[in-house]
Parts: structure tokens; C-alpha cells; sequence
């Protein structure tokens, strides 16, 4: 593959968000090489126009910049990693958008080992669904370095409605904390109070309507609510279990700052049920079946290395 790197986009990392974000990218026009661990992910970014290439290192070879969307800690770390050697390859203006909700440790772990390799990588969490991604209404928390944030501006420009640069390396990750604190505990409160709307013999529909457009409305209501009217959970705007890995996150950056968390660690405790009940590749509006079939909150509190 001979191709200039100047309006090439990388996406390393093609799930339900990083296959969105390259549609996005590949409707703007770019040019998006992309690599993922799954055969079937290749080819459908094959499919939406993409370009596939075998590894990271190849993607770095030939990118501008790199939109890295990754399952875990361990995948970030593999990955940049994979990247040693491009020290020697010019490619010191290369900026990796790193947009994963990991833990703060993994990502600073990852910007050494970018610096080693001579490239840098910013802390770039995103806020928004698959859907959200594809229809370019996604908000960003950019933080690190000053330089890296002008480079990428132009990516972010089309991959995001709304950047926010937060300031220095990990307050995007303590942003998305914050940010995913509230998801939880309001998809659950939506979720109680469609259920008592059901049971109290009034219309989902326009439960939703008249709610959603009082002062008792939410993002998650207006987002998650049809979802529970209609139990569209298996095609999910983010899976339960990797909520669960999220809500983790969230839990132990709140004992290490000493910040109480009593609402998080009481919704927590249903998304955990819901996944025990097998509702784990679901949607997390289906904590909503969970209540409605009855069952309690998984008294298993989780476990920190």
C-alpha cells in the first residue's frame, strides 16, 4: 500500500464504537485504515470503504492520526506496544486520539510507551452511543499535550459534534468518571419510573412524551426510555458487562479520592443482577426487564487488585 499519510485516518479497534466512528471518518471523506483482532470486523470495514491492514505498526506507517476504541487495559497496552520501532520511521507528528474509558493507570502506562516510540497520545474519551458516533454527535474529553491537541483538531473536528479540551493528560478519563456516574445512576432512575408508569395503568408512549418534556426528564429518559417501551436491548448502545467494567472504573477512582458514591453503588448493584440474570450483552435499559421480572441487586461488591 503506497499511500500518502497527510489525510489518512487510523482506527485501531473496530467494535460497536470504532467500527462507528470509521463510518463517520470514511463519510467525511477521509481516507480511515483500520485493524482489528476479529477476521469478520476487517471485512466489514472492507465493506464500508475502508482500507485493513494487519497490524497497528501498519497503521501508524500510514496515518495521520490514529483513533485507538479498545475493549480493556491489557488491549491498550498490546497495542501501543505493537507500535516500538517507529522512532527510527519519522513519524514524530503522529497523535494517537485515544478514546477508550480505561483506567488512568493503563493510559499513562501507554503514553510512555508512545513517547518511547516517538509518537504521543492523548487521553480522549468520548461520550455518546454507536449511533450518536455515526451521526457525528458525539462530545469528546481531550486532555495532554498542548502540540497533539492543535494536530488532531481537524480529526476531531469530524469525528465529534463538541471538543472539550479538559487540560492536562487523564482529566478527559476524569471527565468520562464523572460523565458515566450520572449515565448509570439515571438509566436506572428512568427505568423505576417507566416501571411505576407501567403499573400505574398509564400509556408508555405518553409517559414518554409528556415526562420527557417536564423538568423530570433526562438524556437517559429521552435516550434509553424507548428502548424499555419497546425492549430493543440486543442491539446496545453500550453492553452491560462493559458498563459494569465502566461503573469499576468510576468506583475506584471515587474511594481513591474519597468521594462517596452511595447512588452509583446502589445502581451498580442492579446492572450486576441484570448481568447474573443474563442480560450481560444486552443494553444497560435492560436494568428496566431486571426490576420489571422482579429480581433484587447482586449483593457481590466488586473486587479491586
Amino acid at each position: 500500500m503506497t499511500v500518502e499519510p497527510t489525510e489518512n485516518v487510523g482506527v485501531i479497534g473496530l467494535g460497536i464504537m470504532g467500527s462507528a466512528m470509521s463510518t463517520r471518518m470514511i463519510g467525511a471523506g477521509r481516507r480511515v485504515i483500520g485493524t482489528d483482532v476479529d477476521d469478520l470486523r476487517l471485512a466489514e470495514h472492507r465493506t464500508r470503504g475502508g482500507v485493513i491492514v494487519e497490524t497497528p505498526y501498519d497503521v501508524a506507517c500510514h496515518a495521520s492520526a490514529i483513533i485507538t476504541s479498545l475493549p480493556s487495559d491489557t488491549a491498550l497496552l498490546e497495542v501501543i506496544a505493537a507500535l516500538h520501532g517507529l522512532e527510527t520511521a519519522d513519524r514524530q507528528d503522529l497523535v494517537i486520539i485515544e478514546t477508550s474509558t480505561l483506567s488512568l493507570d493503563a493510559k499513562r502506562t501507554a503514553r510512555a510507551l508512545a513517547q518511547a516510540a516517538g509518537i504521543t497520545l492523548l487521553d480522549c474519551p468520548v461520550s455518546g452511543s454507536a449511533p450518536q458516533a455515526l451521526a457525528g454527535e458525539l462530545v469528546a474529553y481531550v486532555s495532554g499535550d498542548d502540540s497533539a491537541k492543535s494536530r488532531a483538531s481537524d480529526v476531531m473536528g469530524d469525528l465529534v459534534s463538541r471538543w472539550y479540551d479538559v487540560g492536562a493528560f487523564g482529566n478527559g478519563s476524569r471527565f468520562k468518571f464523572v460523565t458515566n456516574m450520572l449515565v448509570a445512576v439515571h438509566t436506572l432512575a428512568a427505568a423505576e419510573a417507566l416501571l411505576l408508569a407501567r403499573r400505574l395503568g398509564l400509556d408508555f408512549d405518553r409517559v414518554l412524551e409528556v415526562v420527557g418534556n417536564s423538568a423530570g426528564t433526562s438524556r437517559m429518559l429521552e435516550l434509553r426510555g424507548p428502548l424499555m417501551a419497546d425492549e430493543g436491548y440486543s442491539e446496545p448502545f453500550v453492553r452491560i458487562r462493559t458498563f459494569l467494567k465502566d461503573l469499576d472504573l468510576i468506583d475506584r477512582a471515587a474511594e481513591t479520592a474519597g468521594s462517596p458514591t452511595p447512588l452509583l453503588t446502589r445502581a451498580a448493584s442492579y446492572y450486576r443482577g441484570a448481568q447474573d440474570a443474563g442480560r450481560g450483552d444486552q443494553d444497560a435499559a435492560a436494568v428496566f426487564a431486571f426490576l420489571e421480572a422482579g429480581a433484587g441487586p447482586s449483593n457481590e461488591a466488586p473486587q479491586h487488585p
